[in-house]
């Protein structure tokens, strides 16, 4: 057992330990009655440090009930938060490269480190180095409800709420058993997801005290995307044709050149003939299929522990406290791994080298037919007389070793404790402390070693006729790099495996004071002017440590570069203070106005000073017509990635390389020069392997401060003639100035080669971001070749603005003379986005993602509109409900070139889901959510288009539903 887990396990057994021990010796006296939910003690007002319940802020506040989470059914927070119109939903199950198992969540689509995720209005450790909260930590079994304040909450929260606050807030005082299970299934059989979790609760020392704890458990099964049409095969974007890897089941040689063995230059490269035994031009159909054993639903094996409690010790004096622990394991997984694009020295005398390849190996290579045979002969390596090597990019994909497998195994833990209470009528005190920690150990599984495979591919055939490596340390196997699939052997194939692990670990410490309460009351209002003031100490510590063949430039195949330690911390010292003044009550056309305020002070270690702030009020002129607002100003600090994180590799998608193909014109031959192809490669450099190319990022040290100005104003409507009626309409506006972003890949590609952004085509700022394989002239191989650099910088500009709009309806057939019948209730949430503007700095394209998607700039759709409605019919003991979801079309960007007409436009989309709710006692209930229930197949785009951690199997499982119609069904007993 590590020694995190077991702190975690004390510590929450000494929590409930010293709340519960009493309450199980008494709950034999407690009431029948009493065995359900009791209002908390503890008033969360998501928002706001002020504890009142008749609060009412003027920044909009969408609530998510337990109701609509039963009708959902979901199996994480992301299953239940991904389809709200204000969320643009994140990397998720549904995504393998570029995932590291974790789900978060991103409001107003301007990134998820400006959106800030709660527990009951307390902050959770994150689970990386970029500061984000991982939303399957989230007991999803004990929420009473989530609130999603979408106006900013810096002031309140600090400044990491620049676009709002998704606040997840859990049953409290509950008094006995809640045990639930569900099981989801596809129409086709697969997709499995079976959920289970027990809630156990009770009072005690006569209601003074509560403890409550919940166990769950959750695992999902992979669905391939093999097992659909849509993502049976991978698809180019440019052609609508099979778009496999260059690096495949059988070797394709990538260097020597095309011209330099003779081949066309529009070929994929050269392959084995198999029946003359010489290499010709290799074919798409010689490629391979990179969507064998990738998932649309990621494998989840999850449990997750959760204790609360809180004890009146005296009047005015109440302990509270609670403690969580999660462990994941998240198993992503990607196409076998193989020697790509790297760069190997294969030696003449290489058993395994048909004859007549290395012939033309050696006429490629200028090497005469003497000395190619002479070569050939050499019994030895490196140093041997007459041997000779020669430099080759011999693309082999390792089926042998089945998939990459990326295996995350995280575990987080988080203790809380504080007291609360009145000091005096009207004035309350809250101090509290917590502490946090993340661990994950990620284990690349079968992606095998760039050096293992140098010294495997150094063999030479003794005299005795055995096949022996030149360099037989590490117990060598030589390696047959040019057989038919199936060639590598179990000894060759074990030998050259590798599983590499990075270890990572978050951890965060936070205390908190306040004091809140009532001041006075203005000559025209009863209420008194409510208040609220504190400090907050944080302090964040995270550190990424790989394994040593990480760290080797190259070393991990298929990763395209080393991946380094990280390592950064920083602290922040913060005051707050917080006002909300009733002006004016119960006068004519002012039956309420209310003025609000709140700013903050934080103190960094990395940027120093700022100050957030914001404004705002409500106006109800007459009871049920509110009018509100609010004006916030945010300054956000960077994270520990943006940072400190060292130079990385990555990959974009690219399907069309400006300098590939046969026919380059002399200027931009030129270009294609300076950024690093050799003048040899020109016209013979082929197009991205996989439809991808690297890129590299890195930390900024000297990053500063980004700014955030938000604007919300709307209105609130419940007119009392309208009995259940009630709307509310806002409109936000946001503007993030110095934002802290990296340049698109589009920009920096286009910047450097496009005619029209680049007319004279001068080696200009974009170019010098632009790094080739020094020995193909791509822009994707081994460690050596950059690609293209996109770097933090202070340079970028967000603007986004939209209208929110909400609205229900609820009628009691008794109200219309249909008695005894239940009640109908109609719901409607919805975003129109007027505009999303996004600028990595003033040298790049000024670009509206409104309705758009694309490879490299707008990256994955942002629909215009987005709504939900919900018809709902209930009555006792039973429910049913229809969940209509709306996602407007959308079309790619214009600057988007070579891309088919069929894949330059997703039309509107419309997903309907049906949940029925049974309850034939008052302790058992039984729910069945019929998810997609017209079996709609999501778009189909091609693999080029779309960032490459967002598009997957041809399309973007984040936004639409890859696995079509499912089931499920779940039950649950309280007692």
């Amino acid at each position: 057992m590590t020694s995190t887990l077991r702190s975690c396990l004390l510590a929450s057994t000494m929590l409930v330990a010293s709340i519960a021990a009493p309450a199980f010796a008494q709950q034999q006296s407690v009431p029948e009655s009493e065995t359900q939910a009791e209002p908390a003690s503890e008033i969360v007002v998501t928002g706001s440090r002020i504890s009142r319940p008749d609060l009412e802020l003027a920044s909009p506040v969408n609530v998510i009930s337990q109701q609509e989470i039963q009708f959902r059914q979901p199996g994480t927070a992301d299953d239940l938060l991904r389809n709200l119109p204000a969320i643009r939903p994140s990397i998720g199950a549904g995504v393998n490269n570029g995932s590291d198992g974790s789900s978060t969540l991103n409001l107003r689509g301007i990134g998820e480190q400006r959106t800030l995720v709660l527990l009951d209005g307390r902050r959770l450790v994150p689970y990386g180095l970029d500061g984000l909260t991982d939303t399957n930590n989230i007991p999803v079994a004990l929420l009473q409800q989530v609130e999603v304040l979408t106006g900013g909450a810096s002031s309140t929260y600090g400044a990491d709420a620049v676009a709002g606050v998704v606040n997840f807030i859990t049953r409290r005082d509950f008094s006995g058993i809640d045990a639930s299970a569900s099981y989801r299934v596809s129409e086709r059989g697969d997709s499995q997801r079976f959920k289970a979790d027990l809630v156990v609760g009770g009072n005690f020392a006569d209601g003074r005290g509560n403890v409550v704890l919940s166990v769950g458990y959750t695992k999902a099964d992979p669905l391939l995307h093999l097992d659909r049409s849509v993502s049976a095969v991978p698809i180019s974007s440019t052609t609508g044709s099979f778009a496999g890897s260059s690096t495949a089941q059988v070797t394709i040689f990538g260097a020597p050149s095309n011209a330099a063995l003779g081949l066309p230059a529009s070929s994929f490269g050269a392959v084995v003939n198999p029946t003359t035994g010489l290499l010709q031009s290799a074919t798409a159909n010689d490629t391979y299929n990179t969507n064998i054993g990738t998932y649309f639903q990621t494998p989840l094996d999850r449990i997750n522990v959760y204790s609360a409690g809180r004890y009146e010790i005296t009047d005015g004096v109440e302990f509270y406290g609670s403690a969580m622990f999660t462990r994941n394991k998240i198993a992503t997984q990607l196409a076998s791994s193989g020697t790509f694009n790297n760069t190997y020295q294969l030696g003449l005398n290489n058993p395994y080298l048909p004859s007549g390849i290395r012939s033309q190996l050696c006429t490629a290579s200028k090497i005469s037919a003497a000395d190619c045979a002479t070569a050939a002969a050499v019994q030895g390596g490196p140093g041997t007389p007459g041997y000779r090597e020669i430099a080759v990019v011999a693309q082999r994909r390792f089926t042998e070793f089945g998939p990459r497998g990326n295996l995350f195994e995280s575990q987080m833990f988080q203790v809380q404790g504080g007291f609360r209470g009145d000091i005096t009528t009207g004035l309350k005190y809250d101090v509290s402390a917590q502490y946090g920690e993340t661990t994950q150990n990620q284990t690349r599984q079968r992606w095998g070693s760039f050096s293992k495979v140098q010294q495997a591919l150094r063999a030479y055939r003794d005299a005795s006729g055995t096949i022996r490596c030149a360099d037989t340390t590490n117990g060598c196997v030589p390696l047959n790099l040019f057989g038919p699939n199936g060639s590598i052997t179990s000894a060759q194939a074990a030998f050259v495996n590798l599983d590499a692990i990075i270890n990572r670990k978050v951890r965060q410490t936070v205390v908190t004071g306040s004091l809140s309460g009532d001041l006075f009351a203005s000559p025209l209002a009863a209420s008194k002017i409510a208040f609220a003031a504190g400090a907050e100490y944080r302090k964040i510590s995270a550190a990424s440590q790989p394994d040593g063949p990480s760290q080797v430039q190259g070393e991990v195949l298929g990763t395209g570069a080393r991946t380094p330690p990280d390592v950064g911390d920083y602290s922040v010292k913060e005051v707050f203070g917080e006002l909300i003044a009733p002006l004016i009550e119960n006068q004519p056309f002012i039956y309420k106005l209310t003025a609000e305020a709140g700013i903050r002070y934080s103190d960094y270690t990395t940027t120093g000073g700022s100050t957030t702030w914001k404004a705002g009020g409500t106006w109800e002129p007459i009871q049920g017509f509110k009018f509100r607002g609010t004006y916030q100003v945010a300054v956000r600090s960077p994270n520990i990635q943006e940072l400190f994180q060292s130079p990385v590799q990555g990959l974009g998608n690219l399907t069309v390389d400006p300098c590939a193909g046969a026919s380059v014109a002399a200027n931009l031959a030129a270009l294609c020069v300076a950024t690093g192809a050799p003048a040899g490669t020109i016209g013979s450099i082929p197009q991205p392997s996989s439809g991808q190319i690297n890129n590299t990022t890195a930390g900024n040290r000297d990053l500063d401060v980004e700014k955030a100005k938000t604007l919300t104003l709307g209105g609130v409507f419940a007119p009392s003639f309208l009995k259940g009626f009630s709307a509310t309409v806002d409109y936000f506006r946001i503007k993030v100035s110095n934002a802290i972003t990296q340049p698109a890949q589009a920009d920096i590609l286009n910047g450097c080669y496009s005619a029209t952004l680049n007319p004279s085509f001068s080696n200009n700022a974009f170019c010098a971001l632009i790094g080739r394989n020094p020995l193909t002239g791509t822009l994707n191989g081994a460690g050596e070749t950059p690609g293209v650099i996109l770097s933090y910088s202070n340079l970028g500009l967000i603007k986004t603005a939209g209208i929110d709009l909400g609205v229900n309806q609820r009628v009691l057939l008794d109200d219309v003379g249909i008695h005894d019948s239940g009640a109908i209730t109609i719901g409607f949430n919805g975003t129109w986005l007027d505009y999303y503007r996004f600028q990595a700095n003033p040298n790049s394209i000024n670009r509206d993602c409104t309705g758009r998607y694309s490879p490299g700039g707008c990256t994955n759709p942002r629909a215009k509109t987005r709504w939900n409605g919900r018809l709902t019919y209930d009555r006792p003991g039973f429910d049913v409900s229809l969940l209509w979801t709306h996602i407007s079309g959308v079309k790619l960007e214009d600057s988007v070139a070579n891309i088919l007409p069929a894949f330059r436009s997703i039309k509107a989309y419309d997903y309907f889901d049906l949940s029925f709710g049974v309850r034939p006692t008052k302790n058992l209930s039984f729910n069945l959510t019929v998810n997609n229930l017209l079996d709609k197949d999501p778009p189909l785009v091609g693999s080029g288009v779309g960032g490459t951690s967002y598009n997957s199997g041809n399309t973007f499982p984040t936004i639409y539903d890859p696995i079509g119609r499912s089931y499920t069904l779940g039950a649950r007993l309280t007692f």
